[in-house]
């Protein structure tokens, strides 16, 4: 058994998926099994990754079915206790496994850790704004507000996927955002401050360009986390707390576009869950 499975979901990136699985290739650090899935591109992509034959285990999806789909594909087929994850338009300097899996070694509690990244915007390099600054440990609350661990920097034992779940596959977008919750409520997420990922952005066919309303599926996320059970109260509170704000601003944002229902039921939303959450927490 490998120590890591290293995960790529690859959909429609033929000029930019083979550097992404050279740069886990190219790794010092070589006790990994690398699973590519292939979700049913319609350009070169295929052929692209057939080229590195038995260095990778490629699987398929035969028609798209979504990055969260190809993640837990990738991790349903994966044997490794820690699982890392590169997306197809992101590459990893040399170092990065080697240095997570120390932090490990090192961390027997530590289910979860990041790094810190490089970001490319349009082909130049861009410092993050002080609202991305990743924080360390108990990261719930700053979470709720925007995401705040990146896929491709992230490693998880996989014990904890057993416990929280995987991907949410009806997500269309923010399923990672969705997942860091799921975990950040229950244990810390470390940082290393060392940058050994290159985070590519600001392409029109990466998902967050592609799909409208984005806090639609954060406000999605959070209810669907405090319906669950595994919050405390003060997690509750802060999450109560972001949901009011987000509904508030995308309710207005859906009134200003005249979808009258759609915001009367964003607005409402806050007080609905709040009633639910007082009606089965003793008092």
């Amino acid at each position: 058994m490998t120590a890591v499975s290293v995960i790529i979901p690859a959909f429609n990136r033929a000029a930019k998926v083979a550097r992404a699985v050279a740069s886990v290739l190219d790794q010092t650090f070589q006790d990994y099994e690398l699973i590519v899935v292939e979700d049913g591109s319609e350009d070169g992509t295929r052929y692209v990754l057939e080229q590195f034959g038995s260095r990778i285990r490629l699987l398929f999806h035969e028609k798209n079915r979504g990055v969260s789909a190809a993640r837990n594909t990738g991790i349903l087929a994966s044997r490794s206790p820690l699982i890392a994850f590169l997306d197809s338009d992101d590459h990893w300097l040399s170092e990065k496994l080697k240095t997570q899996v120390e932090f490990f070694r090192a961390h027997s509690e530590a289910v979860a850790c990041q790094t810190e990244e490089i970001w490319i915007r349009k082909g130049r390099r861009v410092n993050p704004m002080k609202k991305h600054a990743k924080p360390s440990g108990k990261i719930f609350e700053p979470s709720l507000r925007l995401c705040l661990v990146s896929p491709s920097a992230v490693m998880l034992r996989r014990t904890v996927l057993d416990e929280v779940g995987l991907f949410d596959e009806s997500l269309p977008a923010c399923e990672d955002y969705d997942l860091w919750l799921r975990i950040s409520c229950r244990y810390p997420i470390h940082l290393i401050p060392s940058p050994l990922l290159v985070k590519e952005g600001g392409s029109p066919d990466q998902l967050s360009a592609c799909v409208e309303g984005l806090d639609r599926y954060r406000i999605m996320a959070m209810v669907k986390l405090i319906r669950s059970g595994a919050l405390c109260r003060e997690q509750i509170d802060a999450t109560l707390h972001e949901l009011t704000t987000k509904c508030t601003i995308y309710g207005k944002g859906c009134m200003r576009r005249g979808k009258i229902e759609e915001g009367d039921y964003y607005l409402a939303l806050p007080e609905t869950i709040g009633k639910e959450v007082r009606a089965f927490t003793p008092t």
